[in-house]
């Protein structure tokens, strides 16, 4: 749990960064390839409008993402912080059920569709 709330600090002590670094990036092979965006398109967009502070924005463009990296940064710190404090951590599902496995499948494919109809 400690690795991964170092790992969501260092994401946000990049931050003040990522206009800088964003110019160093590459584009979606997928993309480029077939000219439609692949599942995961704008994750890289929504992290660096996340560093503006722009969450509506990256909210509106690039939802999955967002959420993703929302989810990412405060699940990190705040399991990071529960375990430094000595409470023992919940422990995670050993296995996912078949229908949270369809719903996962599902929310990724409409956020795909989202992202082609969007133009992402």
């Amino acid at each position: 749990m400690l690795f991964w709330g170092a790992a969501a600090f260092c994401v946000l002590a990049m931050a003040p960064f990522g206009e800088l670094i964003s110019g160093a990036l590459f584009g979606c092979p997928f993309k480029e390839l077939t000219g439609y965006p692949c599942p995961s398109c704008g994750t890289t967009r929504s992290a660096l409008a996340l560093a503006r502070f722009d969450v509506l924005g990256a909210l509106l463009r690039y939802p999955l993402p967002t959420l993703g990296w929302i989810a990412f940064i405060g699940g990190g710190l705040s399991l990071s912080a529960w375990a430094l404090t000595g409470r023992d951590v919940p422990p995670l599902p050993r296995r996912i059920p078949g229908w949270g496995l369809a719903l996962g499948v599902a929310v990724v494919l409409a956020n795909w569709g989202w992202a082609i109809a969007t133009g992402v």
